[in-house]
């Protein structure tokens, strides 16, 4: 699961690994990702793949239930950084992707409420938007040519940014078959979960499991922010997510 950053990402991890076939990370069992194809890529493959069950354990599994396990991580910088998805074509060149995608005017007010809530973000929301280009300014570049630089700032501040998403999911288009990449309104997740969460099952190659319960983890609400920087970010985006429409051949019921 590559994105989005605050697109449901975590709810959606949190009922895969309900699944009796989708075994947890190590080395806790609420470890969502490693950070490898990002953050901690000079760690090494062997250290990645530790994070794995062994061929052993996932052995144990398939005979415990009738069917092969399926890993992965939820890791929503995998989406925005620059070099990832050429990194996990690199190693993994027949993996599948799932992509959440949501309103990228709710994603951006819910990511710098995150921000603030963590205590990295003193800026009120407008200002926090208008001084994102001065505080990213050059990092994607510095990203691009040090294979071992992570960017803080980045990922922090990228409330505007993050919301271009064609632009992010281009090197996974052109690094990837489009039958690896499976990709999700966030609001359909929300308003429907068990036919969505079925269906990512299937992508995904497991059998079909019932929660019963869909509960959202980690949800921070949107209301509250300035009808003028509401209005504004609608129309920043608009042509953006009718190009992302275009490309992927579906319609988002957004803003």
């Amino acid at each position: 699961m590559i994105g989005t950053k605050r697109g449901g990402t975590t709810s959606l991890w949190r009922y895969l690994i309900q699944h009796p076939l989708v075994p947890r990370l190590f080395p806790a069992w609420n470890t969502k990702t490693s950070h490898y194809f990002e953050e901690n890529w000079p760690r090494g493959e062997a250290w990645y793949r530790s994070h794995f069950p062994t061929v052993k354990q996932r052995a144990a599994l398939h005979r415990k239930h009738g069917a092969p396990p399926k890993v992965g991580e939820a890791a929503p910088l995998y989406m925005f950084h620059p070099l990832v998805a050429s990194r996990v074509a690199q190693l993994m060149p027949r993996a599948r992707m799932v992509v959440l995608l949501r309103d990228p005017v709710e994603r951006a007010y819910s990511h710098w409420k995150e921000r603030r809530t963590e205590g990295v973000e003193p800026l009120d929301f407008a200002a926090a938007l208008a001084a994102e280009e001065s505080r990213t300014a050059g990092e994607r570049e510095k990203l691009l040519a040090d294979p071992n630089y992570f960017s803080e700032s980045y990922d922090w501040y990228s409330y505007r940014a993050r919301g271009r998403y064609l632009e992010h999911l281009t090197p996974w288009l052109d690094h990837f078959d489009r039958e690896q990449l499976l990709f999700v309104a966030s609001e359909t997740l929300y308003r429907e979960p068990a036919a969505t969460y079925a269906r990512i099952l299937d992508f995904i190659g497991l059998p079909p499991y019932d929660l019963g319960a869909y509960d959202v983890f980690n949800d921070r609400p949107s209301k509250g922010m300035d009808d003028d920087v509401r209005a504004e970010l609608t129309a920043y985006y608009r042509p953006h997510n009718a190009a992302l429409a275009e490309r992927l051949g579906m319609t988002f019921d957004w803003s």
